[in-house]
């Protein structure tokens, strides 16, 4: 029987920055991944040069049916904390918009990094290995693995969510916090590109390809950033943002006149350019392609100086809250992240314990804290992970 202080399961982000600290306080750690490579996620994100935090930190920035939750953690190890990490590691990086912070080399500076600050922690990391039932004992827990079952007094459940399944992901820290009596708020995927019926995308196919800057709406939270027409139907940073907002039936607000109100601007380029046509004047905001949809949408026949001005405002209200209706999402095949999780109303804030199972911890995006996109959720794996490697 295999006996070990800290079995953490999964070598993402979270699971390994709680190993160092664990390691660090000098647990006797042991890190379980069914992947064939730790940190796949970070591997891959940011377009292989990882957004490892933003310094924009704030709890409202956070989706959670208690938004709060994650403040304590946030709140003891910071983006700065992070940051001071990164310097010392030696791996250069740069800002990007919106307080997004990037490596300027590949993202596997960070996945090495974590690898070998494991290493000098003396944590012991198998791969390939698919952990299974997880068991409590009078003293610690008994977990199942292909090569035994293995003992310890703590268990880290890091698995993460349901997003990307072809790199791995499973339901299965759901499944362990249900096995435990721990509610699980819905799950649902998040930062994830919508999707039209067919008869809407007939109508928007003209614009697949193109990218606006949009403010985009839903739920009662707007985001300012690009917006990109697929073939499927919409994405871009502002739609990936609205996503974790939106739910099945709402509308998507889209704005593409955010600095003010184009009536006055439409009116005067009627007395101005009276043969013009609408969708020239709006060309020179938009893109020819928009411009032409816009103007069919608007229901414009004729040149803009025959246009009445219940026409105009009706273009302007269309520039100013253009209604569209997705009817679903890609699903989790291209979801950043798993809304919903662990309920965090049954885990300690300041160590991510279950209250009513001491001992057994969710840390990181099995938990139910999604933070925006744009560096957020890596700070909450690093901070997640950070507190309970203070605890384990």
């Amino acid at each position: 029987m295999e006996k070990t202080d800290v079995l953490i399961l999964g070598a993402g982000a979270a699971g390994m920055f709680c190993a160092i600290e664990a390691g660090r306080r000098g647990r006797r750690v042991l890190v379980l991944d069914r992947a064939r490579a730790p940190g796949e996620k970070i591997r891959i994100s940011g377009g292989g040069r990882c957004n490892f935090t933003n310094l924009g930190i704030a709890s409202e920035r956070f989706l959670s049916r208690n938004p709060r939750f994650a403040l304590s953690a946030l709140k003891r190890f910071t983006q700065w904390d992070f940051i001071a990490r990164i310097d010392a590691a030696g791996i250069a990086w740069h800002e990007k918009v919106l307080g997004q912070l990037f490596c300027d080399g590949p993202a596997t500076q960070i996945v090495d990094m974590l690898v070998r600050q494991m290493r000098e922690a003396g944590v012991e990391l198998r791969l390939g290995v698919e952990p299974g039932e997880i068991r409590r004992l009078a003293e610690g827990f008994e977990v199942d693995t292909p090569a035994g079952p293995v003992r310890a007094a703590s268990v880290v459940v890091a698995t993460g969510g349901k997003s990307i399944p072809k790199m791995g992901a499973t339901g299965y820290a759901y499944r362990v916090a249900e096995s435990f009596g721990l509610p699980v708020v819905e799950t649902r995927p998040g930062l994830v590109p919508l999707t039209f019926a067919a008869q809407e995308l007939e109508r928007l196919k003209a614009l697949a390809g193109l990218a606006v800057p949009a403010r985009v709406s839903a739920g009662g939270t707007s985001f300012d950033e690009a917006l990109l027409f697929t073939h499927r139907g919409l994405s871009g940073p502002a739609i990936l943002q609205a996503s974790s907002y939106w739910r099945e039936g709402m509308p998507l607000l889209v704005n593409l006149a955010p600095e003010g109100d184009p009536g006055p601007a439409l009116r005067a380029a009627r007395n101005e350019q009276p043969r013009s046509a609408a969708r020239t004047i709006l060309a020179r905001h938009l893109p020819e392609r928009l411009a032409r949809h816009l103007e069919t949408v608007a229901g414009i026949e004729g040149p803009i100086g025959a246009q009445s001005n219940a026409t105009l405002d009706r273009l302007a209200g269309l520039l100013r809250g253009w209604e569209l209706r997705p009817v679903g999402t890609e699903g989790y095949r291209t979801a950043e992240v798993t809304l919903g999780g662990v309920d965090t109303d049954h885990l300690d804030a300041r160590t991510l314990e279950a209250r009513a199972v001491p001992g057994l911890h969710f840390v990181g995006e099995a938990v139910d804290v999604t933070g925006w996109l744009g560096g957020y959720n890596f700070q909450w794996a690093w901070s997640s992970g950070w507190a309970a490697g203070q605890a384990v």
